[in-house]
């Protein structure tokens, strides 16, 4: 499989964009890999880069976009921090990956059992993580059940998935709020974004608006 170029990039919709991934999961869950040249795509892409979708993703180590949706150099723009929520550098960047180099997805993509989301259940304070795990706590809030403290916490795995899911939802209410580039480029249909969850366990990964 060849990297993109200026003209394949020219081809792709957003609708195929997101199939595009899809499929990658399907041969990732598969354990099948896209026959690529990955010195060969290093040569291709010396010139420029054509992507065509930009996905923000946790730093977990067991979800790197590029894996698990098959994906090889110059396809796409991955983004990671911890809890994947956006910031004013963040939506700077999407800003950059759709309007000027051309991606026609944003994929924001949490998971299963995620360590950022299960701290700022449990109210952990770190140092600077303090701070950052306030950015993932409107959206334990916004979780309504279980209403026992108790079990608000992340010994309940079924709550961090879920406050993990909805974060995922605030944090595309907040790009479409907050970047009026990309709220404009959705709303004229040059891009779509939408919301993920990959699961630890098998290796899916499931899409939701």
């Amino acid at each position: 499989m060849k990297a993109h170029t200026k003209e394949t990039q020219a081809t792709m919709t957003p609708e195929k964009s997101l199939q595009f991934l899809q499929e990658g999961n399907k041969r990732f869950q598969d354990n099948l890999k896209a026959n690529r040249n990955l010195l060969e795509q290093v040569n291709d892409t010396s010139s420029g880069q054509f992507p065509f979708a930009t996905i923000l993703s946790c730093i977990d180590s067991r979800v790197s976009a590029e894996l698990v949706f098959d994906q090889g150099l110059g396809d796409i723009f991955s983004i990671r921090i911890a809890g994947n929520f956006v910031n004013e550098d963040i939506l700077g960047s999407m800003e950059f990956g759709c309007k000027l180099a051309g991606t026609k997805l944003i994929v924001v993509l949490g998971h299963t059992s995620c360590g950022a989301i299960k701290g700022a259940c449990d109210n952990a304070k770190l140092g600077n993580l303090t701070a950052m795990l306030s950015k993932i706590k409107p959206a334990v809030n916004a979780v309504e059940e279980p209403k026992d403290e108790s079990i608000r916490n992340s010994s309940n795995l079924d709550f961090v998935d879920s406050v993990s899911a909805k974060n995922v939802l605030l944090t595309i209410e907040r790009i479409k709020k907050e970047s009026e580039v990309l709220s404009e480029m959705e709303q004229s249909d040059e891009i779509m974004i939408v919301g993920a969850m990959y699961d630890i366990k098998d290796g899916s990964v499931s899409f939701f608006n």
